[in-house]
């Protein structure tokens, strides 16, 4: 960028307008490289920001506007604030969401056996619903490949409305989590969790989406409310507990005992009855068994504290796995295990041991629906369903991206630890919470809740494909069977690797799938397994040690709060187990955007606005007002009159800056500011500046925006009107006037630009070298200056006075530019003391010929006008 470009102004124009500005500063900025990061900054003169890479796997929502336009307002005032601004984008494009977009859009499914075909080209889209319906088939490289080119072209489109929205990002520092750097950081934190005993592999109950066919974790379930029904089985009992062998405690339950369930297809997974210890009912059965109906399997009846007395009959079937509660009970009790649901949702072709093939057959590969309705047939010919089965309506576990309700099976998956085992671990995390600053304050809590609830240790493997591959290989036994206890790493130089199609040191590709060879880890990352590194993989941990210690930790988290159990929690344990700190600062939590009649904007409830349309039609920097008004952690309403109000103050932006130029105060910037008036409105300004710096610094960007544009306000309908006849003259009045003007102008364009970039720049340009977004924020003592002993009190009463007269005009239904012949200006005399020192501006503001004060005539301030 040469120095004359830099330096260059522009004038002011003869019709100055809004349309037009989102394009023509994009593009200087991004030219003259506005917003660049200065790595040349020590660390205390560096503000970093960890922006939330969104997925790209959908489309940018008001929402995403919304908490953006928060982040960036922080982003410029910090840099104004003289703080190289370290405020990179990164996408999130790896993952299930990905995955599932483009089977949709394409109308494939990946099948990993399928050789790669390089001549293979995707269908063109859009693709019928019935492509979707029957997807072709294509390799797992192939089907990466589409993923990464779908995505390259989300990511356009998205910076494309970054841009046009007008965020301050360092485009340079651009990321994907999916990148190479992203891989290799992920790989690289993976495998040092793995060398100290913090991540690790294990055979357990897995929460699975059948639709996906992966695994997720705790941190992304939800509970859906769904129809379904209890059905009352009837189990024979087969040996009495330990009271019921007693002959003082008599049989109060006959030879049976009765059990409700909502999961009768799982009766074959059946492997004990439980009750609550203090449940006299089934005290005598404890230490018992009995048998399940259909099966005739023996179960052991224990005692438990997790059980409900008043729920159902107050027994309850403990099946693997039909749910949470049955992996509790299991662990705890150290129960058999019976899996019958397999990663497919369907039941396995074989039944487990010990129960009879014969009853089961009809069971084998039927879905968990065909089969409930074949058991429940079942249990009605044997006569052990009690009664019809009574409809309610219950939570089911879903993935929070899927559509069919979760299934617990069995399976062998990497776990990362996060103190939901370890209490010691537990606490220093909730350590961190309380030393981590939030915003609001009262967003820790739900920190506090998911910590202090975790059930068990952080899942991170997928059985996906676009993903970041787990960096492991294991050793094939002469049987060809994996060493999954000895897993074969790669050195750190070598990350990123896919398992898939590289090799491990000392073997070569022949050896692959063959006994004494080895084979890959076929499972990818969690994708939050990658995000939660997103300070590491922008701050160039361990590729770039210089800027790592520059902007590492960071100083602000920015993000919604419904992923505070996910990325930020995740992110805290991830720093906390490899640098012993916290990633940030301070974490500044988002509001819900509602629509106007105050629900939740949703695409399923048809009420999501489009961004793009709206940036086009109304202006970036009415959008950015709207949004603007909404503060951290409080819902706003999505308000197109709001919007509205934003073009028309950035209107008035561009025509009060043309007026007040247009009398000459670009060239008296640095004149004496000599008159009371002037003097006044300069001291006001400089308590806005004053309160817009202290809120700002709170992380309350709406209060800084209020304090500023009520002044603005003011400062047009009032100070303007007062003085303009004075600056139209000449001497030292009009001098006054003039500097008084682009003092206040200069200041309020800088308070302004956080918020309305477009329209501050374009106005800055008229009359001052450089952007405004470089320019210093301004400040108390800059304005105290000018200012001296001004008395803010004399503008608010000089507009007090203009206001009655201009009141007194409208009654009679004449113009504001009709003469006064006099006016009567009553009250204390204190009161009319202050107005005589603006009397002049008053007259001619109002068209006054003659003003007289009237002391102690009036409790307050009155102007009487005679016409």
């Amino acid at each position: 960028m040469t120095d004359t470009a830099r330096n260059q102004r522009a004038g002011v124009p003869e019709r100055p307008s809004l349309d037009g500005l989102e394009e023509t500063w994009s593009r200087r900025w991004q030219e003259e490289g506005t917003y660049a990061f200065d790595r040349s900054k020590d660390r205390a003169s560096v503000y970093a920001i960890d922006t939330p890479p969104p997925t790209v796997s959908g489309e940018l929502h008001m929402g995403h506007v919304f908490s953006y336009t928060h982040t960036d307002t922080v982003a410029r005032f910090q840099r104004m604030r003289g703080r190289a601004v370290f405020y990179p984008m990164g996408w999130d494009d790896n993952g299930l969401p990905t995955e599932r977009r483009v089977q949709n859009v394409y109308g494939v499914r990946c099948e990993p056996a399928l050789p790669y075909d390089p001549q293979w080209r995707p269908p063109a889209t859009p693709v019928s619903d019935d492509a979707r319906k029957n997807p072709i088939p294509i390799s797992r490289r192939n089907f990466v490949e589409l993923c990464t080119r779908l995505t390259g072209e989300d990511e356009q489109v998205f910076e494309a409305l970054w841009r046009r929205l007008g965020l301050s990002v360092d485009w340079s520092l651009t990321y994907t989590t999916i990148g190479r750097r992203a891989q290799a950081t992920s790989q690289r934190a993976f495998l040092r969790n793995l060398a100290r005993g913090e991540a690790y592999q294990a055979e357990a109950p897995t929460l699975w989406d059948v639709g996906f066919g992966t695994a997720v974790a705790q941190a992304e379930l939800e509970d859906r409310e769904r129809p379904g029904a209890y059905h009352r089985l009837r189990f024979t009992i087969a040996s009495p507990g330990i009271a019921g062998a007693d002959p003082a405690v008599p049989d109060r339950t006959g030879p049976y005992v009765e059990i409700e369930t909502t999961r009768p297809e799982l009766l074959p997974a059946c492997v004990a009855l439980v009750c609550h210890p203090d449940d006299d009912r089934y005290a005598h059965l404890v230490g018992g068994t009995v048998r399940t109906p259909v099966f005739g399997v023996e179960v052991p009846v224990h005692a438990h504290p997790l059980a409900e007395p008043t729920k159902g009959t107050g027994l309850v079937m403990v099946c693997t796995f039909g749910d949470l509660s049955d992996v509790t009970w299991w662990r705890d009790l150290q129960l058999e295990t019976r899996v019958v649901i397999g990663r497919t949702g369907r039941l396995l072709p074989e039944p487990p041991a010990g129960v009879d093939p014969v009853p089961y057959a009809p069971l084998a590969g039927r879905t968990v629906n065909a089969a409930r309705r074949e058991l429940v047939a079942m249990l009605t010919a044997a006569g052990d369903l009690v009664g019809e089965p009574k409809p309610i309506t219950h939570p089911v576990k879903f993935y929070e991206r899927g559509d069919s309700p979760l299934e617990i099976i069995s399976s062998r998956q990497w776990y990362l630890r996060n103190g939901g085992r370890e209490p010691e671990l537990r606490a220093e995390l909730l350590a961190r919470g309380e030393e981590l600053r939030w915003v609001p304050a009262h967003m820790r809590h739900r920190y506090e809740h998911w910590v202090g609830g975790l059930t068990g240790d952080w899942l991170v493997s997928r059985q996906r494909f676009f993903g970041v591959p787990i960096p492991v290989w294991y050793r094939l036994d002469d049987a060809g069977e994996p060493d999954y206890a000895h897993p074969l790493t790669p050195d750190e130089s070598l990350l990123p690797v896919d398992p898939s199609s590289d090799t491990p040191a000392g073997f070569d590709e022949a050896q692959r799938g063959q006994p004494g060879g080895f084979t890959a880890d076929p499972d990818v990352m969690d994708t939050w397994a990658t995000s939660s590194l997103s300070p590491q993989i922008v701050g160039g941990w361990e590729t770039d040690p210089d800027l790592f210690a520059r902007v590492f930790p960071m100083d602000l988290r920015p993000q919604g709060q419904e992923i505070i159990r996910t990325w930020l929690f995740s992110s805290v344990v991830r720093a906390h187990l490899e640098h012993g700190v916290l990633p940030w600062r301070d974490a500044v939590l988002s509001g819900w955007i509602l629509d106007p009649d105050r629900k939740k904007m949703s695409k399923s409830k048809g009420n999501v606005v489009t961004p793009m349309s709206l940036l086009e039609a109304s202006g970036a920097d009415a959008v950015r007002y709207w949004a603007a008004n909404g503060r951290p952690g409080t819902d706003l309403a999505f308000d197109p009159a709001q919007i509205k109000v934003g073009r028309r103050l950035a209107t008035k932006i561009l025509n009060a800056s043309k007026f007040a130029l247009g009398l000459g105060a670009g060239g008296a910037l640095r004149a004496e500011v000599t008159e009371p008036l002037d003097r006044a409105m300069l001291a006001g300004l400089g308590t806005v500046v004053g309160t817009a710096t202290t809120t700002f610094d709170g992380y309350d960007h709406t209060a800084a925006l209020q304090a500023t544009e009520s002044f603005f306000w003011t400062f047009c309908d009032d100070y303007i009107e007062l003085v303009k006849e004075r600056a139209y003259g000449s001497g030292p009045g009009a001098d006054s006037a003039r500097a008084a003007l682009a003092i206040a102008l200069s200041a309020q364009l800088r308070l302004f630009a956080p918020f309305l970039p477009y329209v501050t720049e374009e106005v800055w340009s008229w009359w001052r070298y450089g952007s405004v977004h470089q320019a210093p924020w301004p400040t108390r003592y800059e304005l105290s200056q000018a200012a001296r002993d001004g008395d803010p009190e004399l503008l608010r009463l000089a507009g007090a006075a203009l206001t009655q007269v201009r009141r007194a005009k409208s009654d009679r239904k004449l113009s504001m530019r009709t003469d006064v012949p006099l006016a009567e200006a009553l009250g204390p005399a204190e009161v009319l003391e202050k107005l005589a020192l603006v009397a002049d501006d008053l007259r001619s503001a109002g068209r006054i010929a003659k003003l007289d004060l009237l002391p102690d005539r009036a409790p307050d301030l009155v102007i009487a006008a005679a016409f």
